[in-house]
């Protein structure tokens, strides 16, 4: 049969038809897309408040664990106080400061005739901060008789120098710092960071693009990476917030972070963070960050006081702390030093001529690296069980607390000293095996009762079993200055020439034994005054 022709009308309703399902499918999908690109911009978006809240709240409240730092008590210096200057300079050595012919910086002395000159280093004690100031002390008989303040041209009724630091108590990671503020940062120091590290800093808002361009065209140029584009701020978003790992994630929430740092904060708060973050150097588990720690730990200075060749040197450190450690490293250390010199002159920063004359000095970084562990480890031992009365551990090793203590350092290693030369004597004398006897010491002040000094052991620096706190022995002799003093603090009833019976003595103990003390010569004396009876220590009277 013939096919019958279908109707131009039922053609025309069927392409309607079709149009309007494709219509209506286009409409589905865009409002399928739509959906879903709301979906991802609210994903997005939460994400990134997300990433602000970390970046508000850790730059908030608590940057970083700050360990606690412990010192012995500061030295106070005033006319007629008996202190020889023999004894002075032993302080004065352990505070690290420098003999000199001539005194010129923070932290410096001369010692000549009767006579000692030293130029402080200030310190902030808690009743107000001592200052920085060049005093000239003079002697007589073992006696300060004369401080005399060459600044003002005064005469000081008291000094105070800055008490030795004596320990740290670390976080569990193990990081030191010291916190500086920017207006105690030499400027020098800042024209080095942002000439090596970030040229743009107080141009960009935490993304350098030219910076990022330069960098991928050098990197492609030689083949490997050989220059970074991270800013200051990127640099301080990885340090504070993100790992080492390198992945497109990482550097996503980099970037993300570092426009939301710029965003909330100024740039010298962005840079003062930086400056005392950043990682300089490692001893043993202990990290040293900060510039404030590293001029210590290179230079056993505070950072007000190095020389400009020196400031710059811990610049260079930045770009590899263990490849530039300029103790191991020496030469490597000098030639990142003498180019960022000659990148200083390059921008104005420093005269060409200064150039040529810093990049001929020295390192002058310390011979040795300033350990961190304690030299007093059973005086800090009892420090730390006082404390823990009071504080957490937690607290102790996070809050940056500064701790005083009664610790007299020149008394503690004189102790030190008797102990140990003590016992070699005692087994010298009686022929016993070298290192077998053991001792322990706890210096008190007489007048106040406060802990002057304590040795735990017969090797003071072994952090150990501490006997001065936890060995257990019977009291013996030992109480009977304190029994005496009782008797003698009755004077109606007792004096030093009261007579006291020496005579046998026999007591029934509770446990129904008897106990009858001897003297140690096996005899009994009779009556006898109560001072003979102290002197001679005997246990029946």
């Amino acid at each position: 049969m013939p096919k019958r022709k279908q109707s131009p009308r039922k053609t025309s309703i069927k392409k309607r038809r079709g149009l309007r399902k494709k219509r209506a499918a286009n409409r589905s999908w865009w409002r399928r897309g739509g959906l879903l690109s709301l979906i991802g911009i609210l994903c997005v978006v939460g994400y990134v408040l997300y990433l602000d809240f970390q970046v508000r709240n850790q730059f908030e409240g608590k940057r970083w664990r700050l360990p606690a730092r412990m010192f012995a008590r500061p030295l106070e210096l005033y006319a007629e106080k008996h202190i020889t200057p023999e004894s002075l300079i032993d302080e004065l050595k352990l505070l690290r400061y420098r003999r000199r012919a001539r005194i010129d910086e923070p932290g410096e002395y001369r010692y000549q005739g009767n006579s000692v000159v030293l130029y402080t280093r200030g310190f902030p004690f808690a009743d107000g901060d001592e200052p920085a100031r060049i005093i000239r002390i003079r002697f007589a008989n073992n006696r300060i008789k004369q401080l005399h303040d060459q600044s003002s041209a005064n005469e000081l009724s008291l000094l105070r120098l800055e008490p030795v630091p004596i320990a740290h108590i670390y976080p569990s990671h193990n990081e030191d710092r010291l916190l500086v503020q920017l207006d105690d940062v030499p400027p020098l120091l800042i024209w080095a960071l942002l000439t090596i590290e970030d040229r743009n800093f107080y141009d960009h808002r935490g993304l350098d693009l030219f910076a990022i361009l330069r960098a991928a065209l050098a990197n492609i140029k030689a083949g490997k990476t050989v220059q970074g584009g991270s800013t200051i701020t990127q640099q301080l978003v990885k340090n504070l917030f993100l790992s080492n790992t390198r992945t497109l994630g990482r550097k996503l929430n980099e970037a993300i972070m570092a426009l939301l740092l710029e965003f909330h904060y100024s740039k010298d708060e962005i840079l003062e963070s930086y400056i005392n973050e950043v990682y300089l150097g490692q001893k043993g588990q202990r990290a040293i960050h900060g510039f404030g720690l590293a001029s210590q730990f290179y230079f056993e200075r505070r950072l007000k006081e190095l020389k400009p060749e020196q400031i710059v040197l811990l610049a260079a450190i930045i770009k590899g702390p263990s490849y530039y450690e300029p103790r191991k490293h020496p030469r490597r250390a000098q030639r990142r030093r003498n180019l960022i010199l000659a990148m200083l002159a390059e921008h104005g920063h420093l005269e060409a001529e200064e150039i040529t004359k810093l990049s001929a000095r020295p390192l002058g970084v310390s011979k040795r690296a300033p350990s961190g562990i304690t030299p007093f480890p059973a005086f800090v031992q009892f420090i730390r069980q006082q404390l823990t009365e009071d504080y957490r551990n937690e607290d102790l090793s996070s809050d940056g607390l500064v701790i005083f203590t009664t610790l007299d350092p020149l008394i503690q290693i004189k102790s030190e000293t008797a102990i140990v030369g003590q016992l070699a004597r005692l087994e010298k004398q009686h022929k016993l095996k070298h290192q077998l006897l053991q001792g322990a010491a706890v210096v008190t002040d007489i007048e106040n009762g406060e802990v002057l000094a304590l040795v735990g052991g017969r090797k003071p620096r072994f952090d150990g079993y501490n006997r001065a706190l936890s060995a257990r022995r019977p009291v013996g002799s030992l109480i009977k200055p304190a029994i005496y003093l009782a008797a003698l603090s009755q004077p109606q009833d007792y004096n030093l020439t009261t007579r006291l019976d020496d005579a046998p003595l026999s007591i029934r103990l509770p446990t129904d034994k008897v106990w009858s003390p001897q003297n140690y010569d096996r005899q009994n004396h009779g009556r006898v005054m109560l001072r003979d009876a102290l002197v001679y220590s005997y246990n029946v009277s």
